[in-house]
């Protein structure tokens, strides 16, 4: 009979729960070419502002309404995570949750950003779900292709296409400023558009869903929105058309009479929200970015006349006020924001609507205007005269500050009112500022609001900050924001299992230095299904003799709560890891030496606080480490002679 101390401890099984298997490895996989050829971080800070901290990068989130750095990008992992809302993934999911893309759009995206050649996908391969209606947003962004194609051969067609070009020679757009923002007409007729589809034979639903084309309601038929008008195509952050912007190019009445608006949109989409998109942001993210600061504007002339004077970083708003979705765009981008406005009265007013939208954002805003420096009403009038290039740059290096501009607008206000009046004039702009968020704004920038505040109305500090409690402790009703629940995943806290499995994936070389440990954590008991889905990626890893690193598992994870669930979990273990003075590995240690007592008290039929508290991994040797160690010898007695307690050896 082999004795105890020599026998060999029977393997663990793997396997102790039926599990949903990941996705499997084949020959010729684009996904992970694709991967493995597109470094997170560059495609990251593509899109927002991140800015190094320790071995990490840190940016504003941009799937929630985040007013300090949340989302940390971790090159050395391919990952990245948001510690507030629970958000996490790789490239791919990053892409699919920014751009709201489906994966086949977002695999074709990544490939063709890294040169890659993709495999050629099998027909209803990569389906995507469809909104109400049949259209998917793939289909509605091919329609809005379909029609900037032929926009641009009308604004080159001799005939339909000359008083389009007229005007793009009158406004002194150059051939390279209107090739660069995609220029084209649209004809002086109900159906040419239309006309060009039925000859195509083309699905004319996503052409409905895009504002494109609208049915005749007696005949059914279909015409032009669109008509006679010079065309801007409205493009996202990574140049996909997703909507256009006509303007007029006749100034007479229609044949009725009426008046034919000057601008028009095309309406909200599933690829287009007005609140959310700024004109010209695909052209000038570069310069955004690497300036640190974005010019706003009001049309889209305004704006391809500061591209064409070397204004790169101009974007417009859409025919609309400033939104809180503008803000949170430009705040991802860079740290500055320069609101330029028309000279006349609705471009001031439009001013102070920007300041309130940005007034609690942690972006430095400044606030230009024309009408110092020029009598031009815009700044495409301004660029057209000689010199105007120069007058626009002083025009922006003397923008002012927000405060400023209340403050202005407030002493206007407070011009020769009584103390009554002049009291309830304080307090309703206090209540304002109130419900602006100046609460959340930092503590100095506060403090100077009060005392500039207090200065102007000769009020005291004291008085001002208790009627700026009174009014930021009423209830009011949310902005809007766009914010979204934190899911699952960054609620509920990691448990024993889960966070050994975090340290797997942390550090996958903990498989190899402890396999038993290791097969003992995949096999753990968890309750949630995405982290189930996790472990069962990291076992197919250790299968194919692969490392269990973050990255591997996320490459076979194709849904996002387990993509979330893995992310959280290594972003949690690494948080603590950096804490430790035994980092990731020491961690490890502890935590499978708890599970272990947990255990083997469990088997004994001992409640948890039998022994007394745990003395944890630097105290070994106590009481603990000799029960544990005699429950192992029972359990070992147990297997070799069975349960009867009259087959079981008495001690020497």
């Amino acid at each position: 009979m082999v004795p105890l101390a020599t026998r060999a401890r029977a393997p663990v099984p793997v396997l102790r729960e039926p599990r949903r298997l990941a996705l499997p490895v084949r020959q010729s996989d684009d996904r992970q070419r694709v991967l493995d050829a597109t470094d997170i971080v560059p495609l990251i800070a593509e899109h927002i502002n991140l800015r190094p901290k320790g071995r990490e990068l840190v940016g504003l989130c941009p799937f929630h309404d985040d007013h300090s750095p949340s989302m940390c990008v971790v090159p050395h992992k391919q990952m990245y995570h948001c510690f507030s809302c629970g958000t996490g993934g790789n490239a791919f999911s990053f892409v699919m949750g920014y751009h709201k893309m489906g994966f086949r759009e977002a695999l074709e995206y990544l490939a063709t950003r890294a040169g890659l050649t993709l495999t050629p996908s099998r027909p209803g391969g990569h389906a995507e779900d469809a909104p109400a209606g049949g259209v998917n947003r793939r289909e509605i962004l091919a329609a809005n292709s379909t029609a900037q194609e032929f926009f641009r051969v009308v604004l080159r067609h001799a005939e339909h296409g000359r008083a389009a070009r007229a005007l793009v020679e009158r406004r002194g757009i150059s051939p390279q400023m209107a090739e660069a923002f995609g220029l084209g007409a649209s004809p002086d007729r109900w159906d040419g558009l239309a006309s060009t589809i039925a000859g195509k034979r083309l699905a004319t639903a996503c052409f409905e869903q895009a504002g494109l084309v609208r049915r005749r309601e007696h005949s059914g038929g279909l015409y032009d929105v669109f008509r006679n008008r010079l065309m801007f195509p409205i493009q996202d952050q990574l140049g996909r058309i997703v909507a256009f912007g006509g303007r007029r190019l006749g100034d007479g009445p229609r044949a009725d009479g009426t008046e034919e608006v000057k601008y028009l949109n095309s309406p909200e989409s599933a690829v287009f929200e007005k609140s959310a998109t700024l004109y010209g942001l695909h052209q000038a993210a570069q310069a955004i970015r690497r300036g640190g600061m974005a010019l706003v504007t009001e049309g889209y002339l305004d704006v391809i006349a500061c591209h064409q004077a070397g204004f790169t970083h101009a974007v417009a708003t859409l025919g609309t006020a400033l939104t809180a979705g503008h803000a949170r765009l430009l705040r991802r981008l860079c740290d500055r924001v320069v609101l330029l406005f028309d000279g006349d009265e609705a471009g001031q007013r439009a001013a102070l609507r920007g300041v309130e939208v940005f007034f609690a954002e942690q972006v430095d805003l400044r606030i230009a205007a024309l009408r110092p420096h020029t009598d031009a009403k815009d700044p495409d009038e301004l660029l057209k005269r000689p010199g105007g290039s120069e007058v626009l740059a002083a025009v922006i290096a003397a923008a002012v500050d927000p405060l400023t501009l209340l403050l202005g607008k407030m002493r206007a206000d407070l011009a020769g009112k009584g103390v009554s009046a002049a009291s309830r004039v304080t307090e309703e702009f206090v209540g304002r500022l109130a419900e602006l968020g100046l609460g959340k704004v930092e503590p100095m920038r506060r403090e100077l609001i009060v005392r500039r505040l207090a200065e102007m109305t000769g009020s005291s500090r004291g008085t001002l900050q208790q009627v700026l409690g009174e009014k930021a402790g009423r209830p009011r009703a949310p902005a809007d924001r766009g914010a979204s629940p934190a899911p699952a995943a960054a609620r509920t806290a990691a448990t024993e299992d889960e966070r050994l499995l975090g340290c797997i994936l942390a550090e996958p070389a903990l498989v190899r230095h402890d396999p038993e440990e290791a097969d003992l954590t995949l096999a753990g008991r968890f309750g949630s299904e995405p982290v189930r889905r996790v472990a069962a990626a990291a076992e197919e890893l250790i299968r194919a003799e692969a490392e269990p690193d973050i990255a591997g598992v996320l490459a076979r994870l194709d849904d996002q709560e387990a993509q979330q669930a893995a992310t959280a979990l290594t972003a949690h273990v690494m948080a603590l890891g950096s804490a430790s003075a035994g980092g990731v590995r020491g961690l490890w240690a502890e935590w499978v030496r708890d599970r272990a007592r947990r255990r083997a008290l469990e088997e004994a039929g001992l409640e948890a606080g039998a022994l007394g508290p745990s003395p944890g991994v630097t105290a070994p040797g106590g009481g603990w480490d000799r029960a544990v160690g005699a429950l192992a010898v029972l359990r070992e007695v147990r297997a070799a002679v069975g349960d009867d307690p009259r087959a079981i050896p008495r001690p020497l």
